[in-house]
């Protein structure tokens, strides 16, 4: 019989989640406001100690809430069929609704280059090529044989909005058979039906929507193999797992080194589990065969479609940045044959466009190909410059991902571009609009209202406590408590955390900070809230 931890009885994980807490509170209030580090003002020494000790003091009360809730739950049935359709059907007209407001839907986020693509037959690995031809070709298709874009988009955004409805309502299935009560059951549905920021991307054009959402599925589908007995319903459930996990890959790139990451920590993790090896086997299988398929499917896409795959930018995000904002601010610094350097791989033109919470347009200036011809060049100046100017390169990162893990950050990343329709001044929280060749015609005009007034003025940002129900930091904290509530308990406790934490570490290293690369955090909370109050195997 395995022994109790005795770790919830001591301040260790309190302390760890004030101090980490805190600082991201602390760092965070000073990028908003200064676009920098304050490092020299002491007093953020003082407001982190206070925050830290509030924070630990609270997770210290609050966690044994959570924790008598590790009650084990009477298993109930699922969904009968009739059930599982009136669910569905329910979240498909919240959804509907609101697409008839903003028809055809939101059509942005680089919809427009993907239809291009498509329609020009001249395709690029930049977006994902599952993606594009889905979109592209639902597009292309009924502009053909009815002459409307708008009809296009509307088909891809309905049939969509119902693979994404049917995630959640398996979701909402899943949480049933395993004892979740009628209140938890009708909040969630309530939040994937309505909840704005979840709707919005229901109905985006965009990849977010169904890579976060097979993410989520993944995550739950995980869940059910390992609390599965039988070998004939595992085996059935991994090949699900492989089908899931390669789907949200192939919609995010980013995607695959998650579960790279996930699969190879897994493999190494289970060689110290008490797990019999045809268990270990069956577990090792659904982790290694999406990397390969998605491997060969790639393949084959960039392959079969001619695509080109020269583009660097995509992964220099962040030392692009870090040597903009040296070059901006400690410029100086550069003797003649570093600027040199420098501008061989981006112009003068290019430097002029630094953007502290961006790096968009810096990308749009960086020569691929010279970079393809002399990568050591970069890199060492890129080293040189951060052994002198640490603190900057700090900055420069910080300021493109600190609206990730800093809950008061106010998403307005695009403040000052010009777009199609509007201009964004005080949010750019969401995209909103419909890029060319489509164009809203709303039945609704109070919902697409609604929508433009939550994408892009600060309205819900600035509401105290209901702001952080729209915060992307909110969810990734909260996920972390919920981590940290259930370290201890075993295996199945940890599970379905490291997958989309892995997730959110990846766009740490993206070109901004923006709610669609971490959606699936909306996704996956009720149900990592919803497993934190079932009773775990305990180390």
């Amino acid at each position: 019989m395995r022994k109790k931890s005795n770790c919830n009885k001591t301040w260790l994980r309190p302390v760890l989640f004030g101090v980490m807490l805190s600082l991201a509170i602390t760092f965070g209030y000073q990028l908003e406001k200064y676009d920098r580090l304050m490092l020299a003002d002491y007093r953020w020494v003082l407001a982190f100690i206070g925050f830290a000790i509030i924070l630990a003091v609270a997770y210290k009360l609050v966690s044994p809430v959570l924790r008598r809730g590790y009650r084990k739950r009477t298993k109930s049935s699922a969904y009968t069929k009739k059930e599982y359709a009136l669910a569905w059907l329910f979240l498909i007209a919240c959804n509907f609704v609101v697409l008839l407001g903003v028809y055809p839907g939101f059509f942005v986020y680089d919809a427009q280059t993907e239809v291009t693509e498509v329609l020009t037959r001249s395709f690029t690995t930049h977006h994902p090529l599952l993606h594009v031809l889905l979109l592209g070709g639902s597009v292309a298709l009924f502009h053909k044989y009815t002459g409307s874009y708008n009809l296009g988009i509307f088909a891809y955004t309905l049939a969509q909005t119902i693979v994404m409805t049917w995630i959640f309502t398996y979701i909402l299935n899943y949480i049933k058979k395993n004892g979740a009560g009628k209140r938890f059951r009708r909040i969630t549905a309530l939040f994937f039906g309505v909840f704005p920021t979840i709707v919005m991307y229901t109905l985006c054009s965009s990849k977010d929507g169904l890579f976060a959402a097979f993410l989520a599925l993944t995550v739950v589908l995980i869940f059910e193999w390992e609390d599965e007995d039988k070998a004939s319903k595992r085996k059935k459930k991994g090949w699900q797992i492989a089908f899931a996990a390669l789907m949200f890959m192939l919609f995010r790139h980013n995607g695959f080194y998650a579960y790279l990451v996930f699969a190879v920590f897994v493999l190494i993790a289970q060689r110290a589990s008490s797990d019999g090896v045809s268990v270990k086997k069956e577990r090792a299988s659904f982790l290694i065969w999406p990397l390969v398929l998605y491997i060969v499917c790639s393949s084959v896409m960039t392959v079969a479609l001619s695509a080109e795959s020269s583009e660097h930018q995509e992964m220099l995000t962040v030392p692009i940045q870090q040597l903009a904002r040296t070059y901006v601010y400690e410029g100086d610094d550069f003797t003649a044959e570093e600027k040199a350097v420098l501008t061989k791989y981006m112009s003068e033109e290019g430097l002029s466009h630094y953007t502290p919470r961006i790096s968009d347009i810096l990308k749009m200036y960086f020569n691929n190909e010279e970079y393809a011809k002399d990568k050591a060049s970069f890199w060492k100046l890129w080293l040189d410059k951060g052994k002198k100017h640490p603190l900057t390169y700090v900055n420069a990162w910080f300021l493109t991902s600190y609206g990730y893990w800093y809950p008061g950050a106010v998403i307005n990343v695009y403040q000052g571009n010009t777009v199609f329709t509007f201009t964004y001044t005080d949010s750019s929280y969401f995209g909103y609009e419909v890029e060319l060749p489509g164009e809203r015609h709303s039945f609704i005009p109070v919902i697409d209202s609604f929508y433009r007034k939550l994408s892009i003025e600060r309205f819900q940002q600035n509401i105290p406590v209901v702001s952080l129900l729209f915060s992307p930091a909110a969810y990734f904290w909260a996920c972390v408590f919920l981590f940290m509530c259930s370290w201890g308990r075993g295996k199945r406790g940890l599970y379905p955390y490291i997958l989309p934490l892995l997730a959110w570490m990846t766009v740490l290293l993206g070109p901004t900070y923006l709610v669609r690369y971490v959606i699936y955090l909306w996704y996956i909370i009720p149900v990592l809230a919803f497993h934190s109050t079932k009773q775990g195997e305990v180390l």
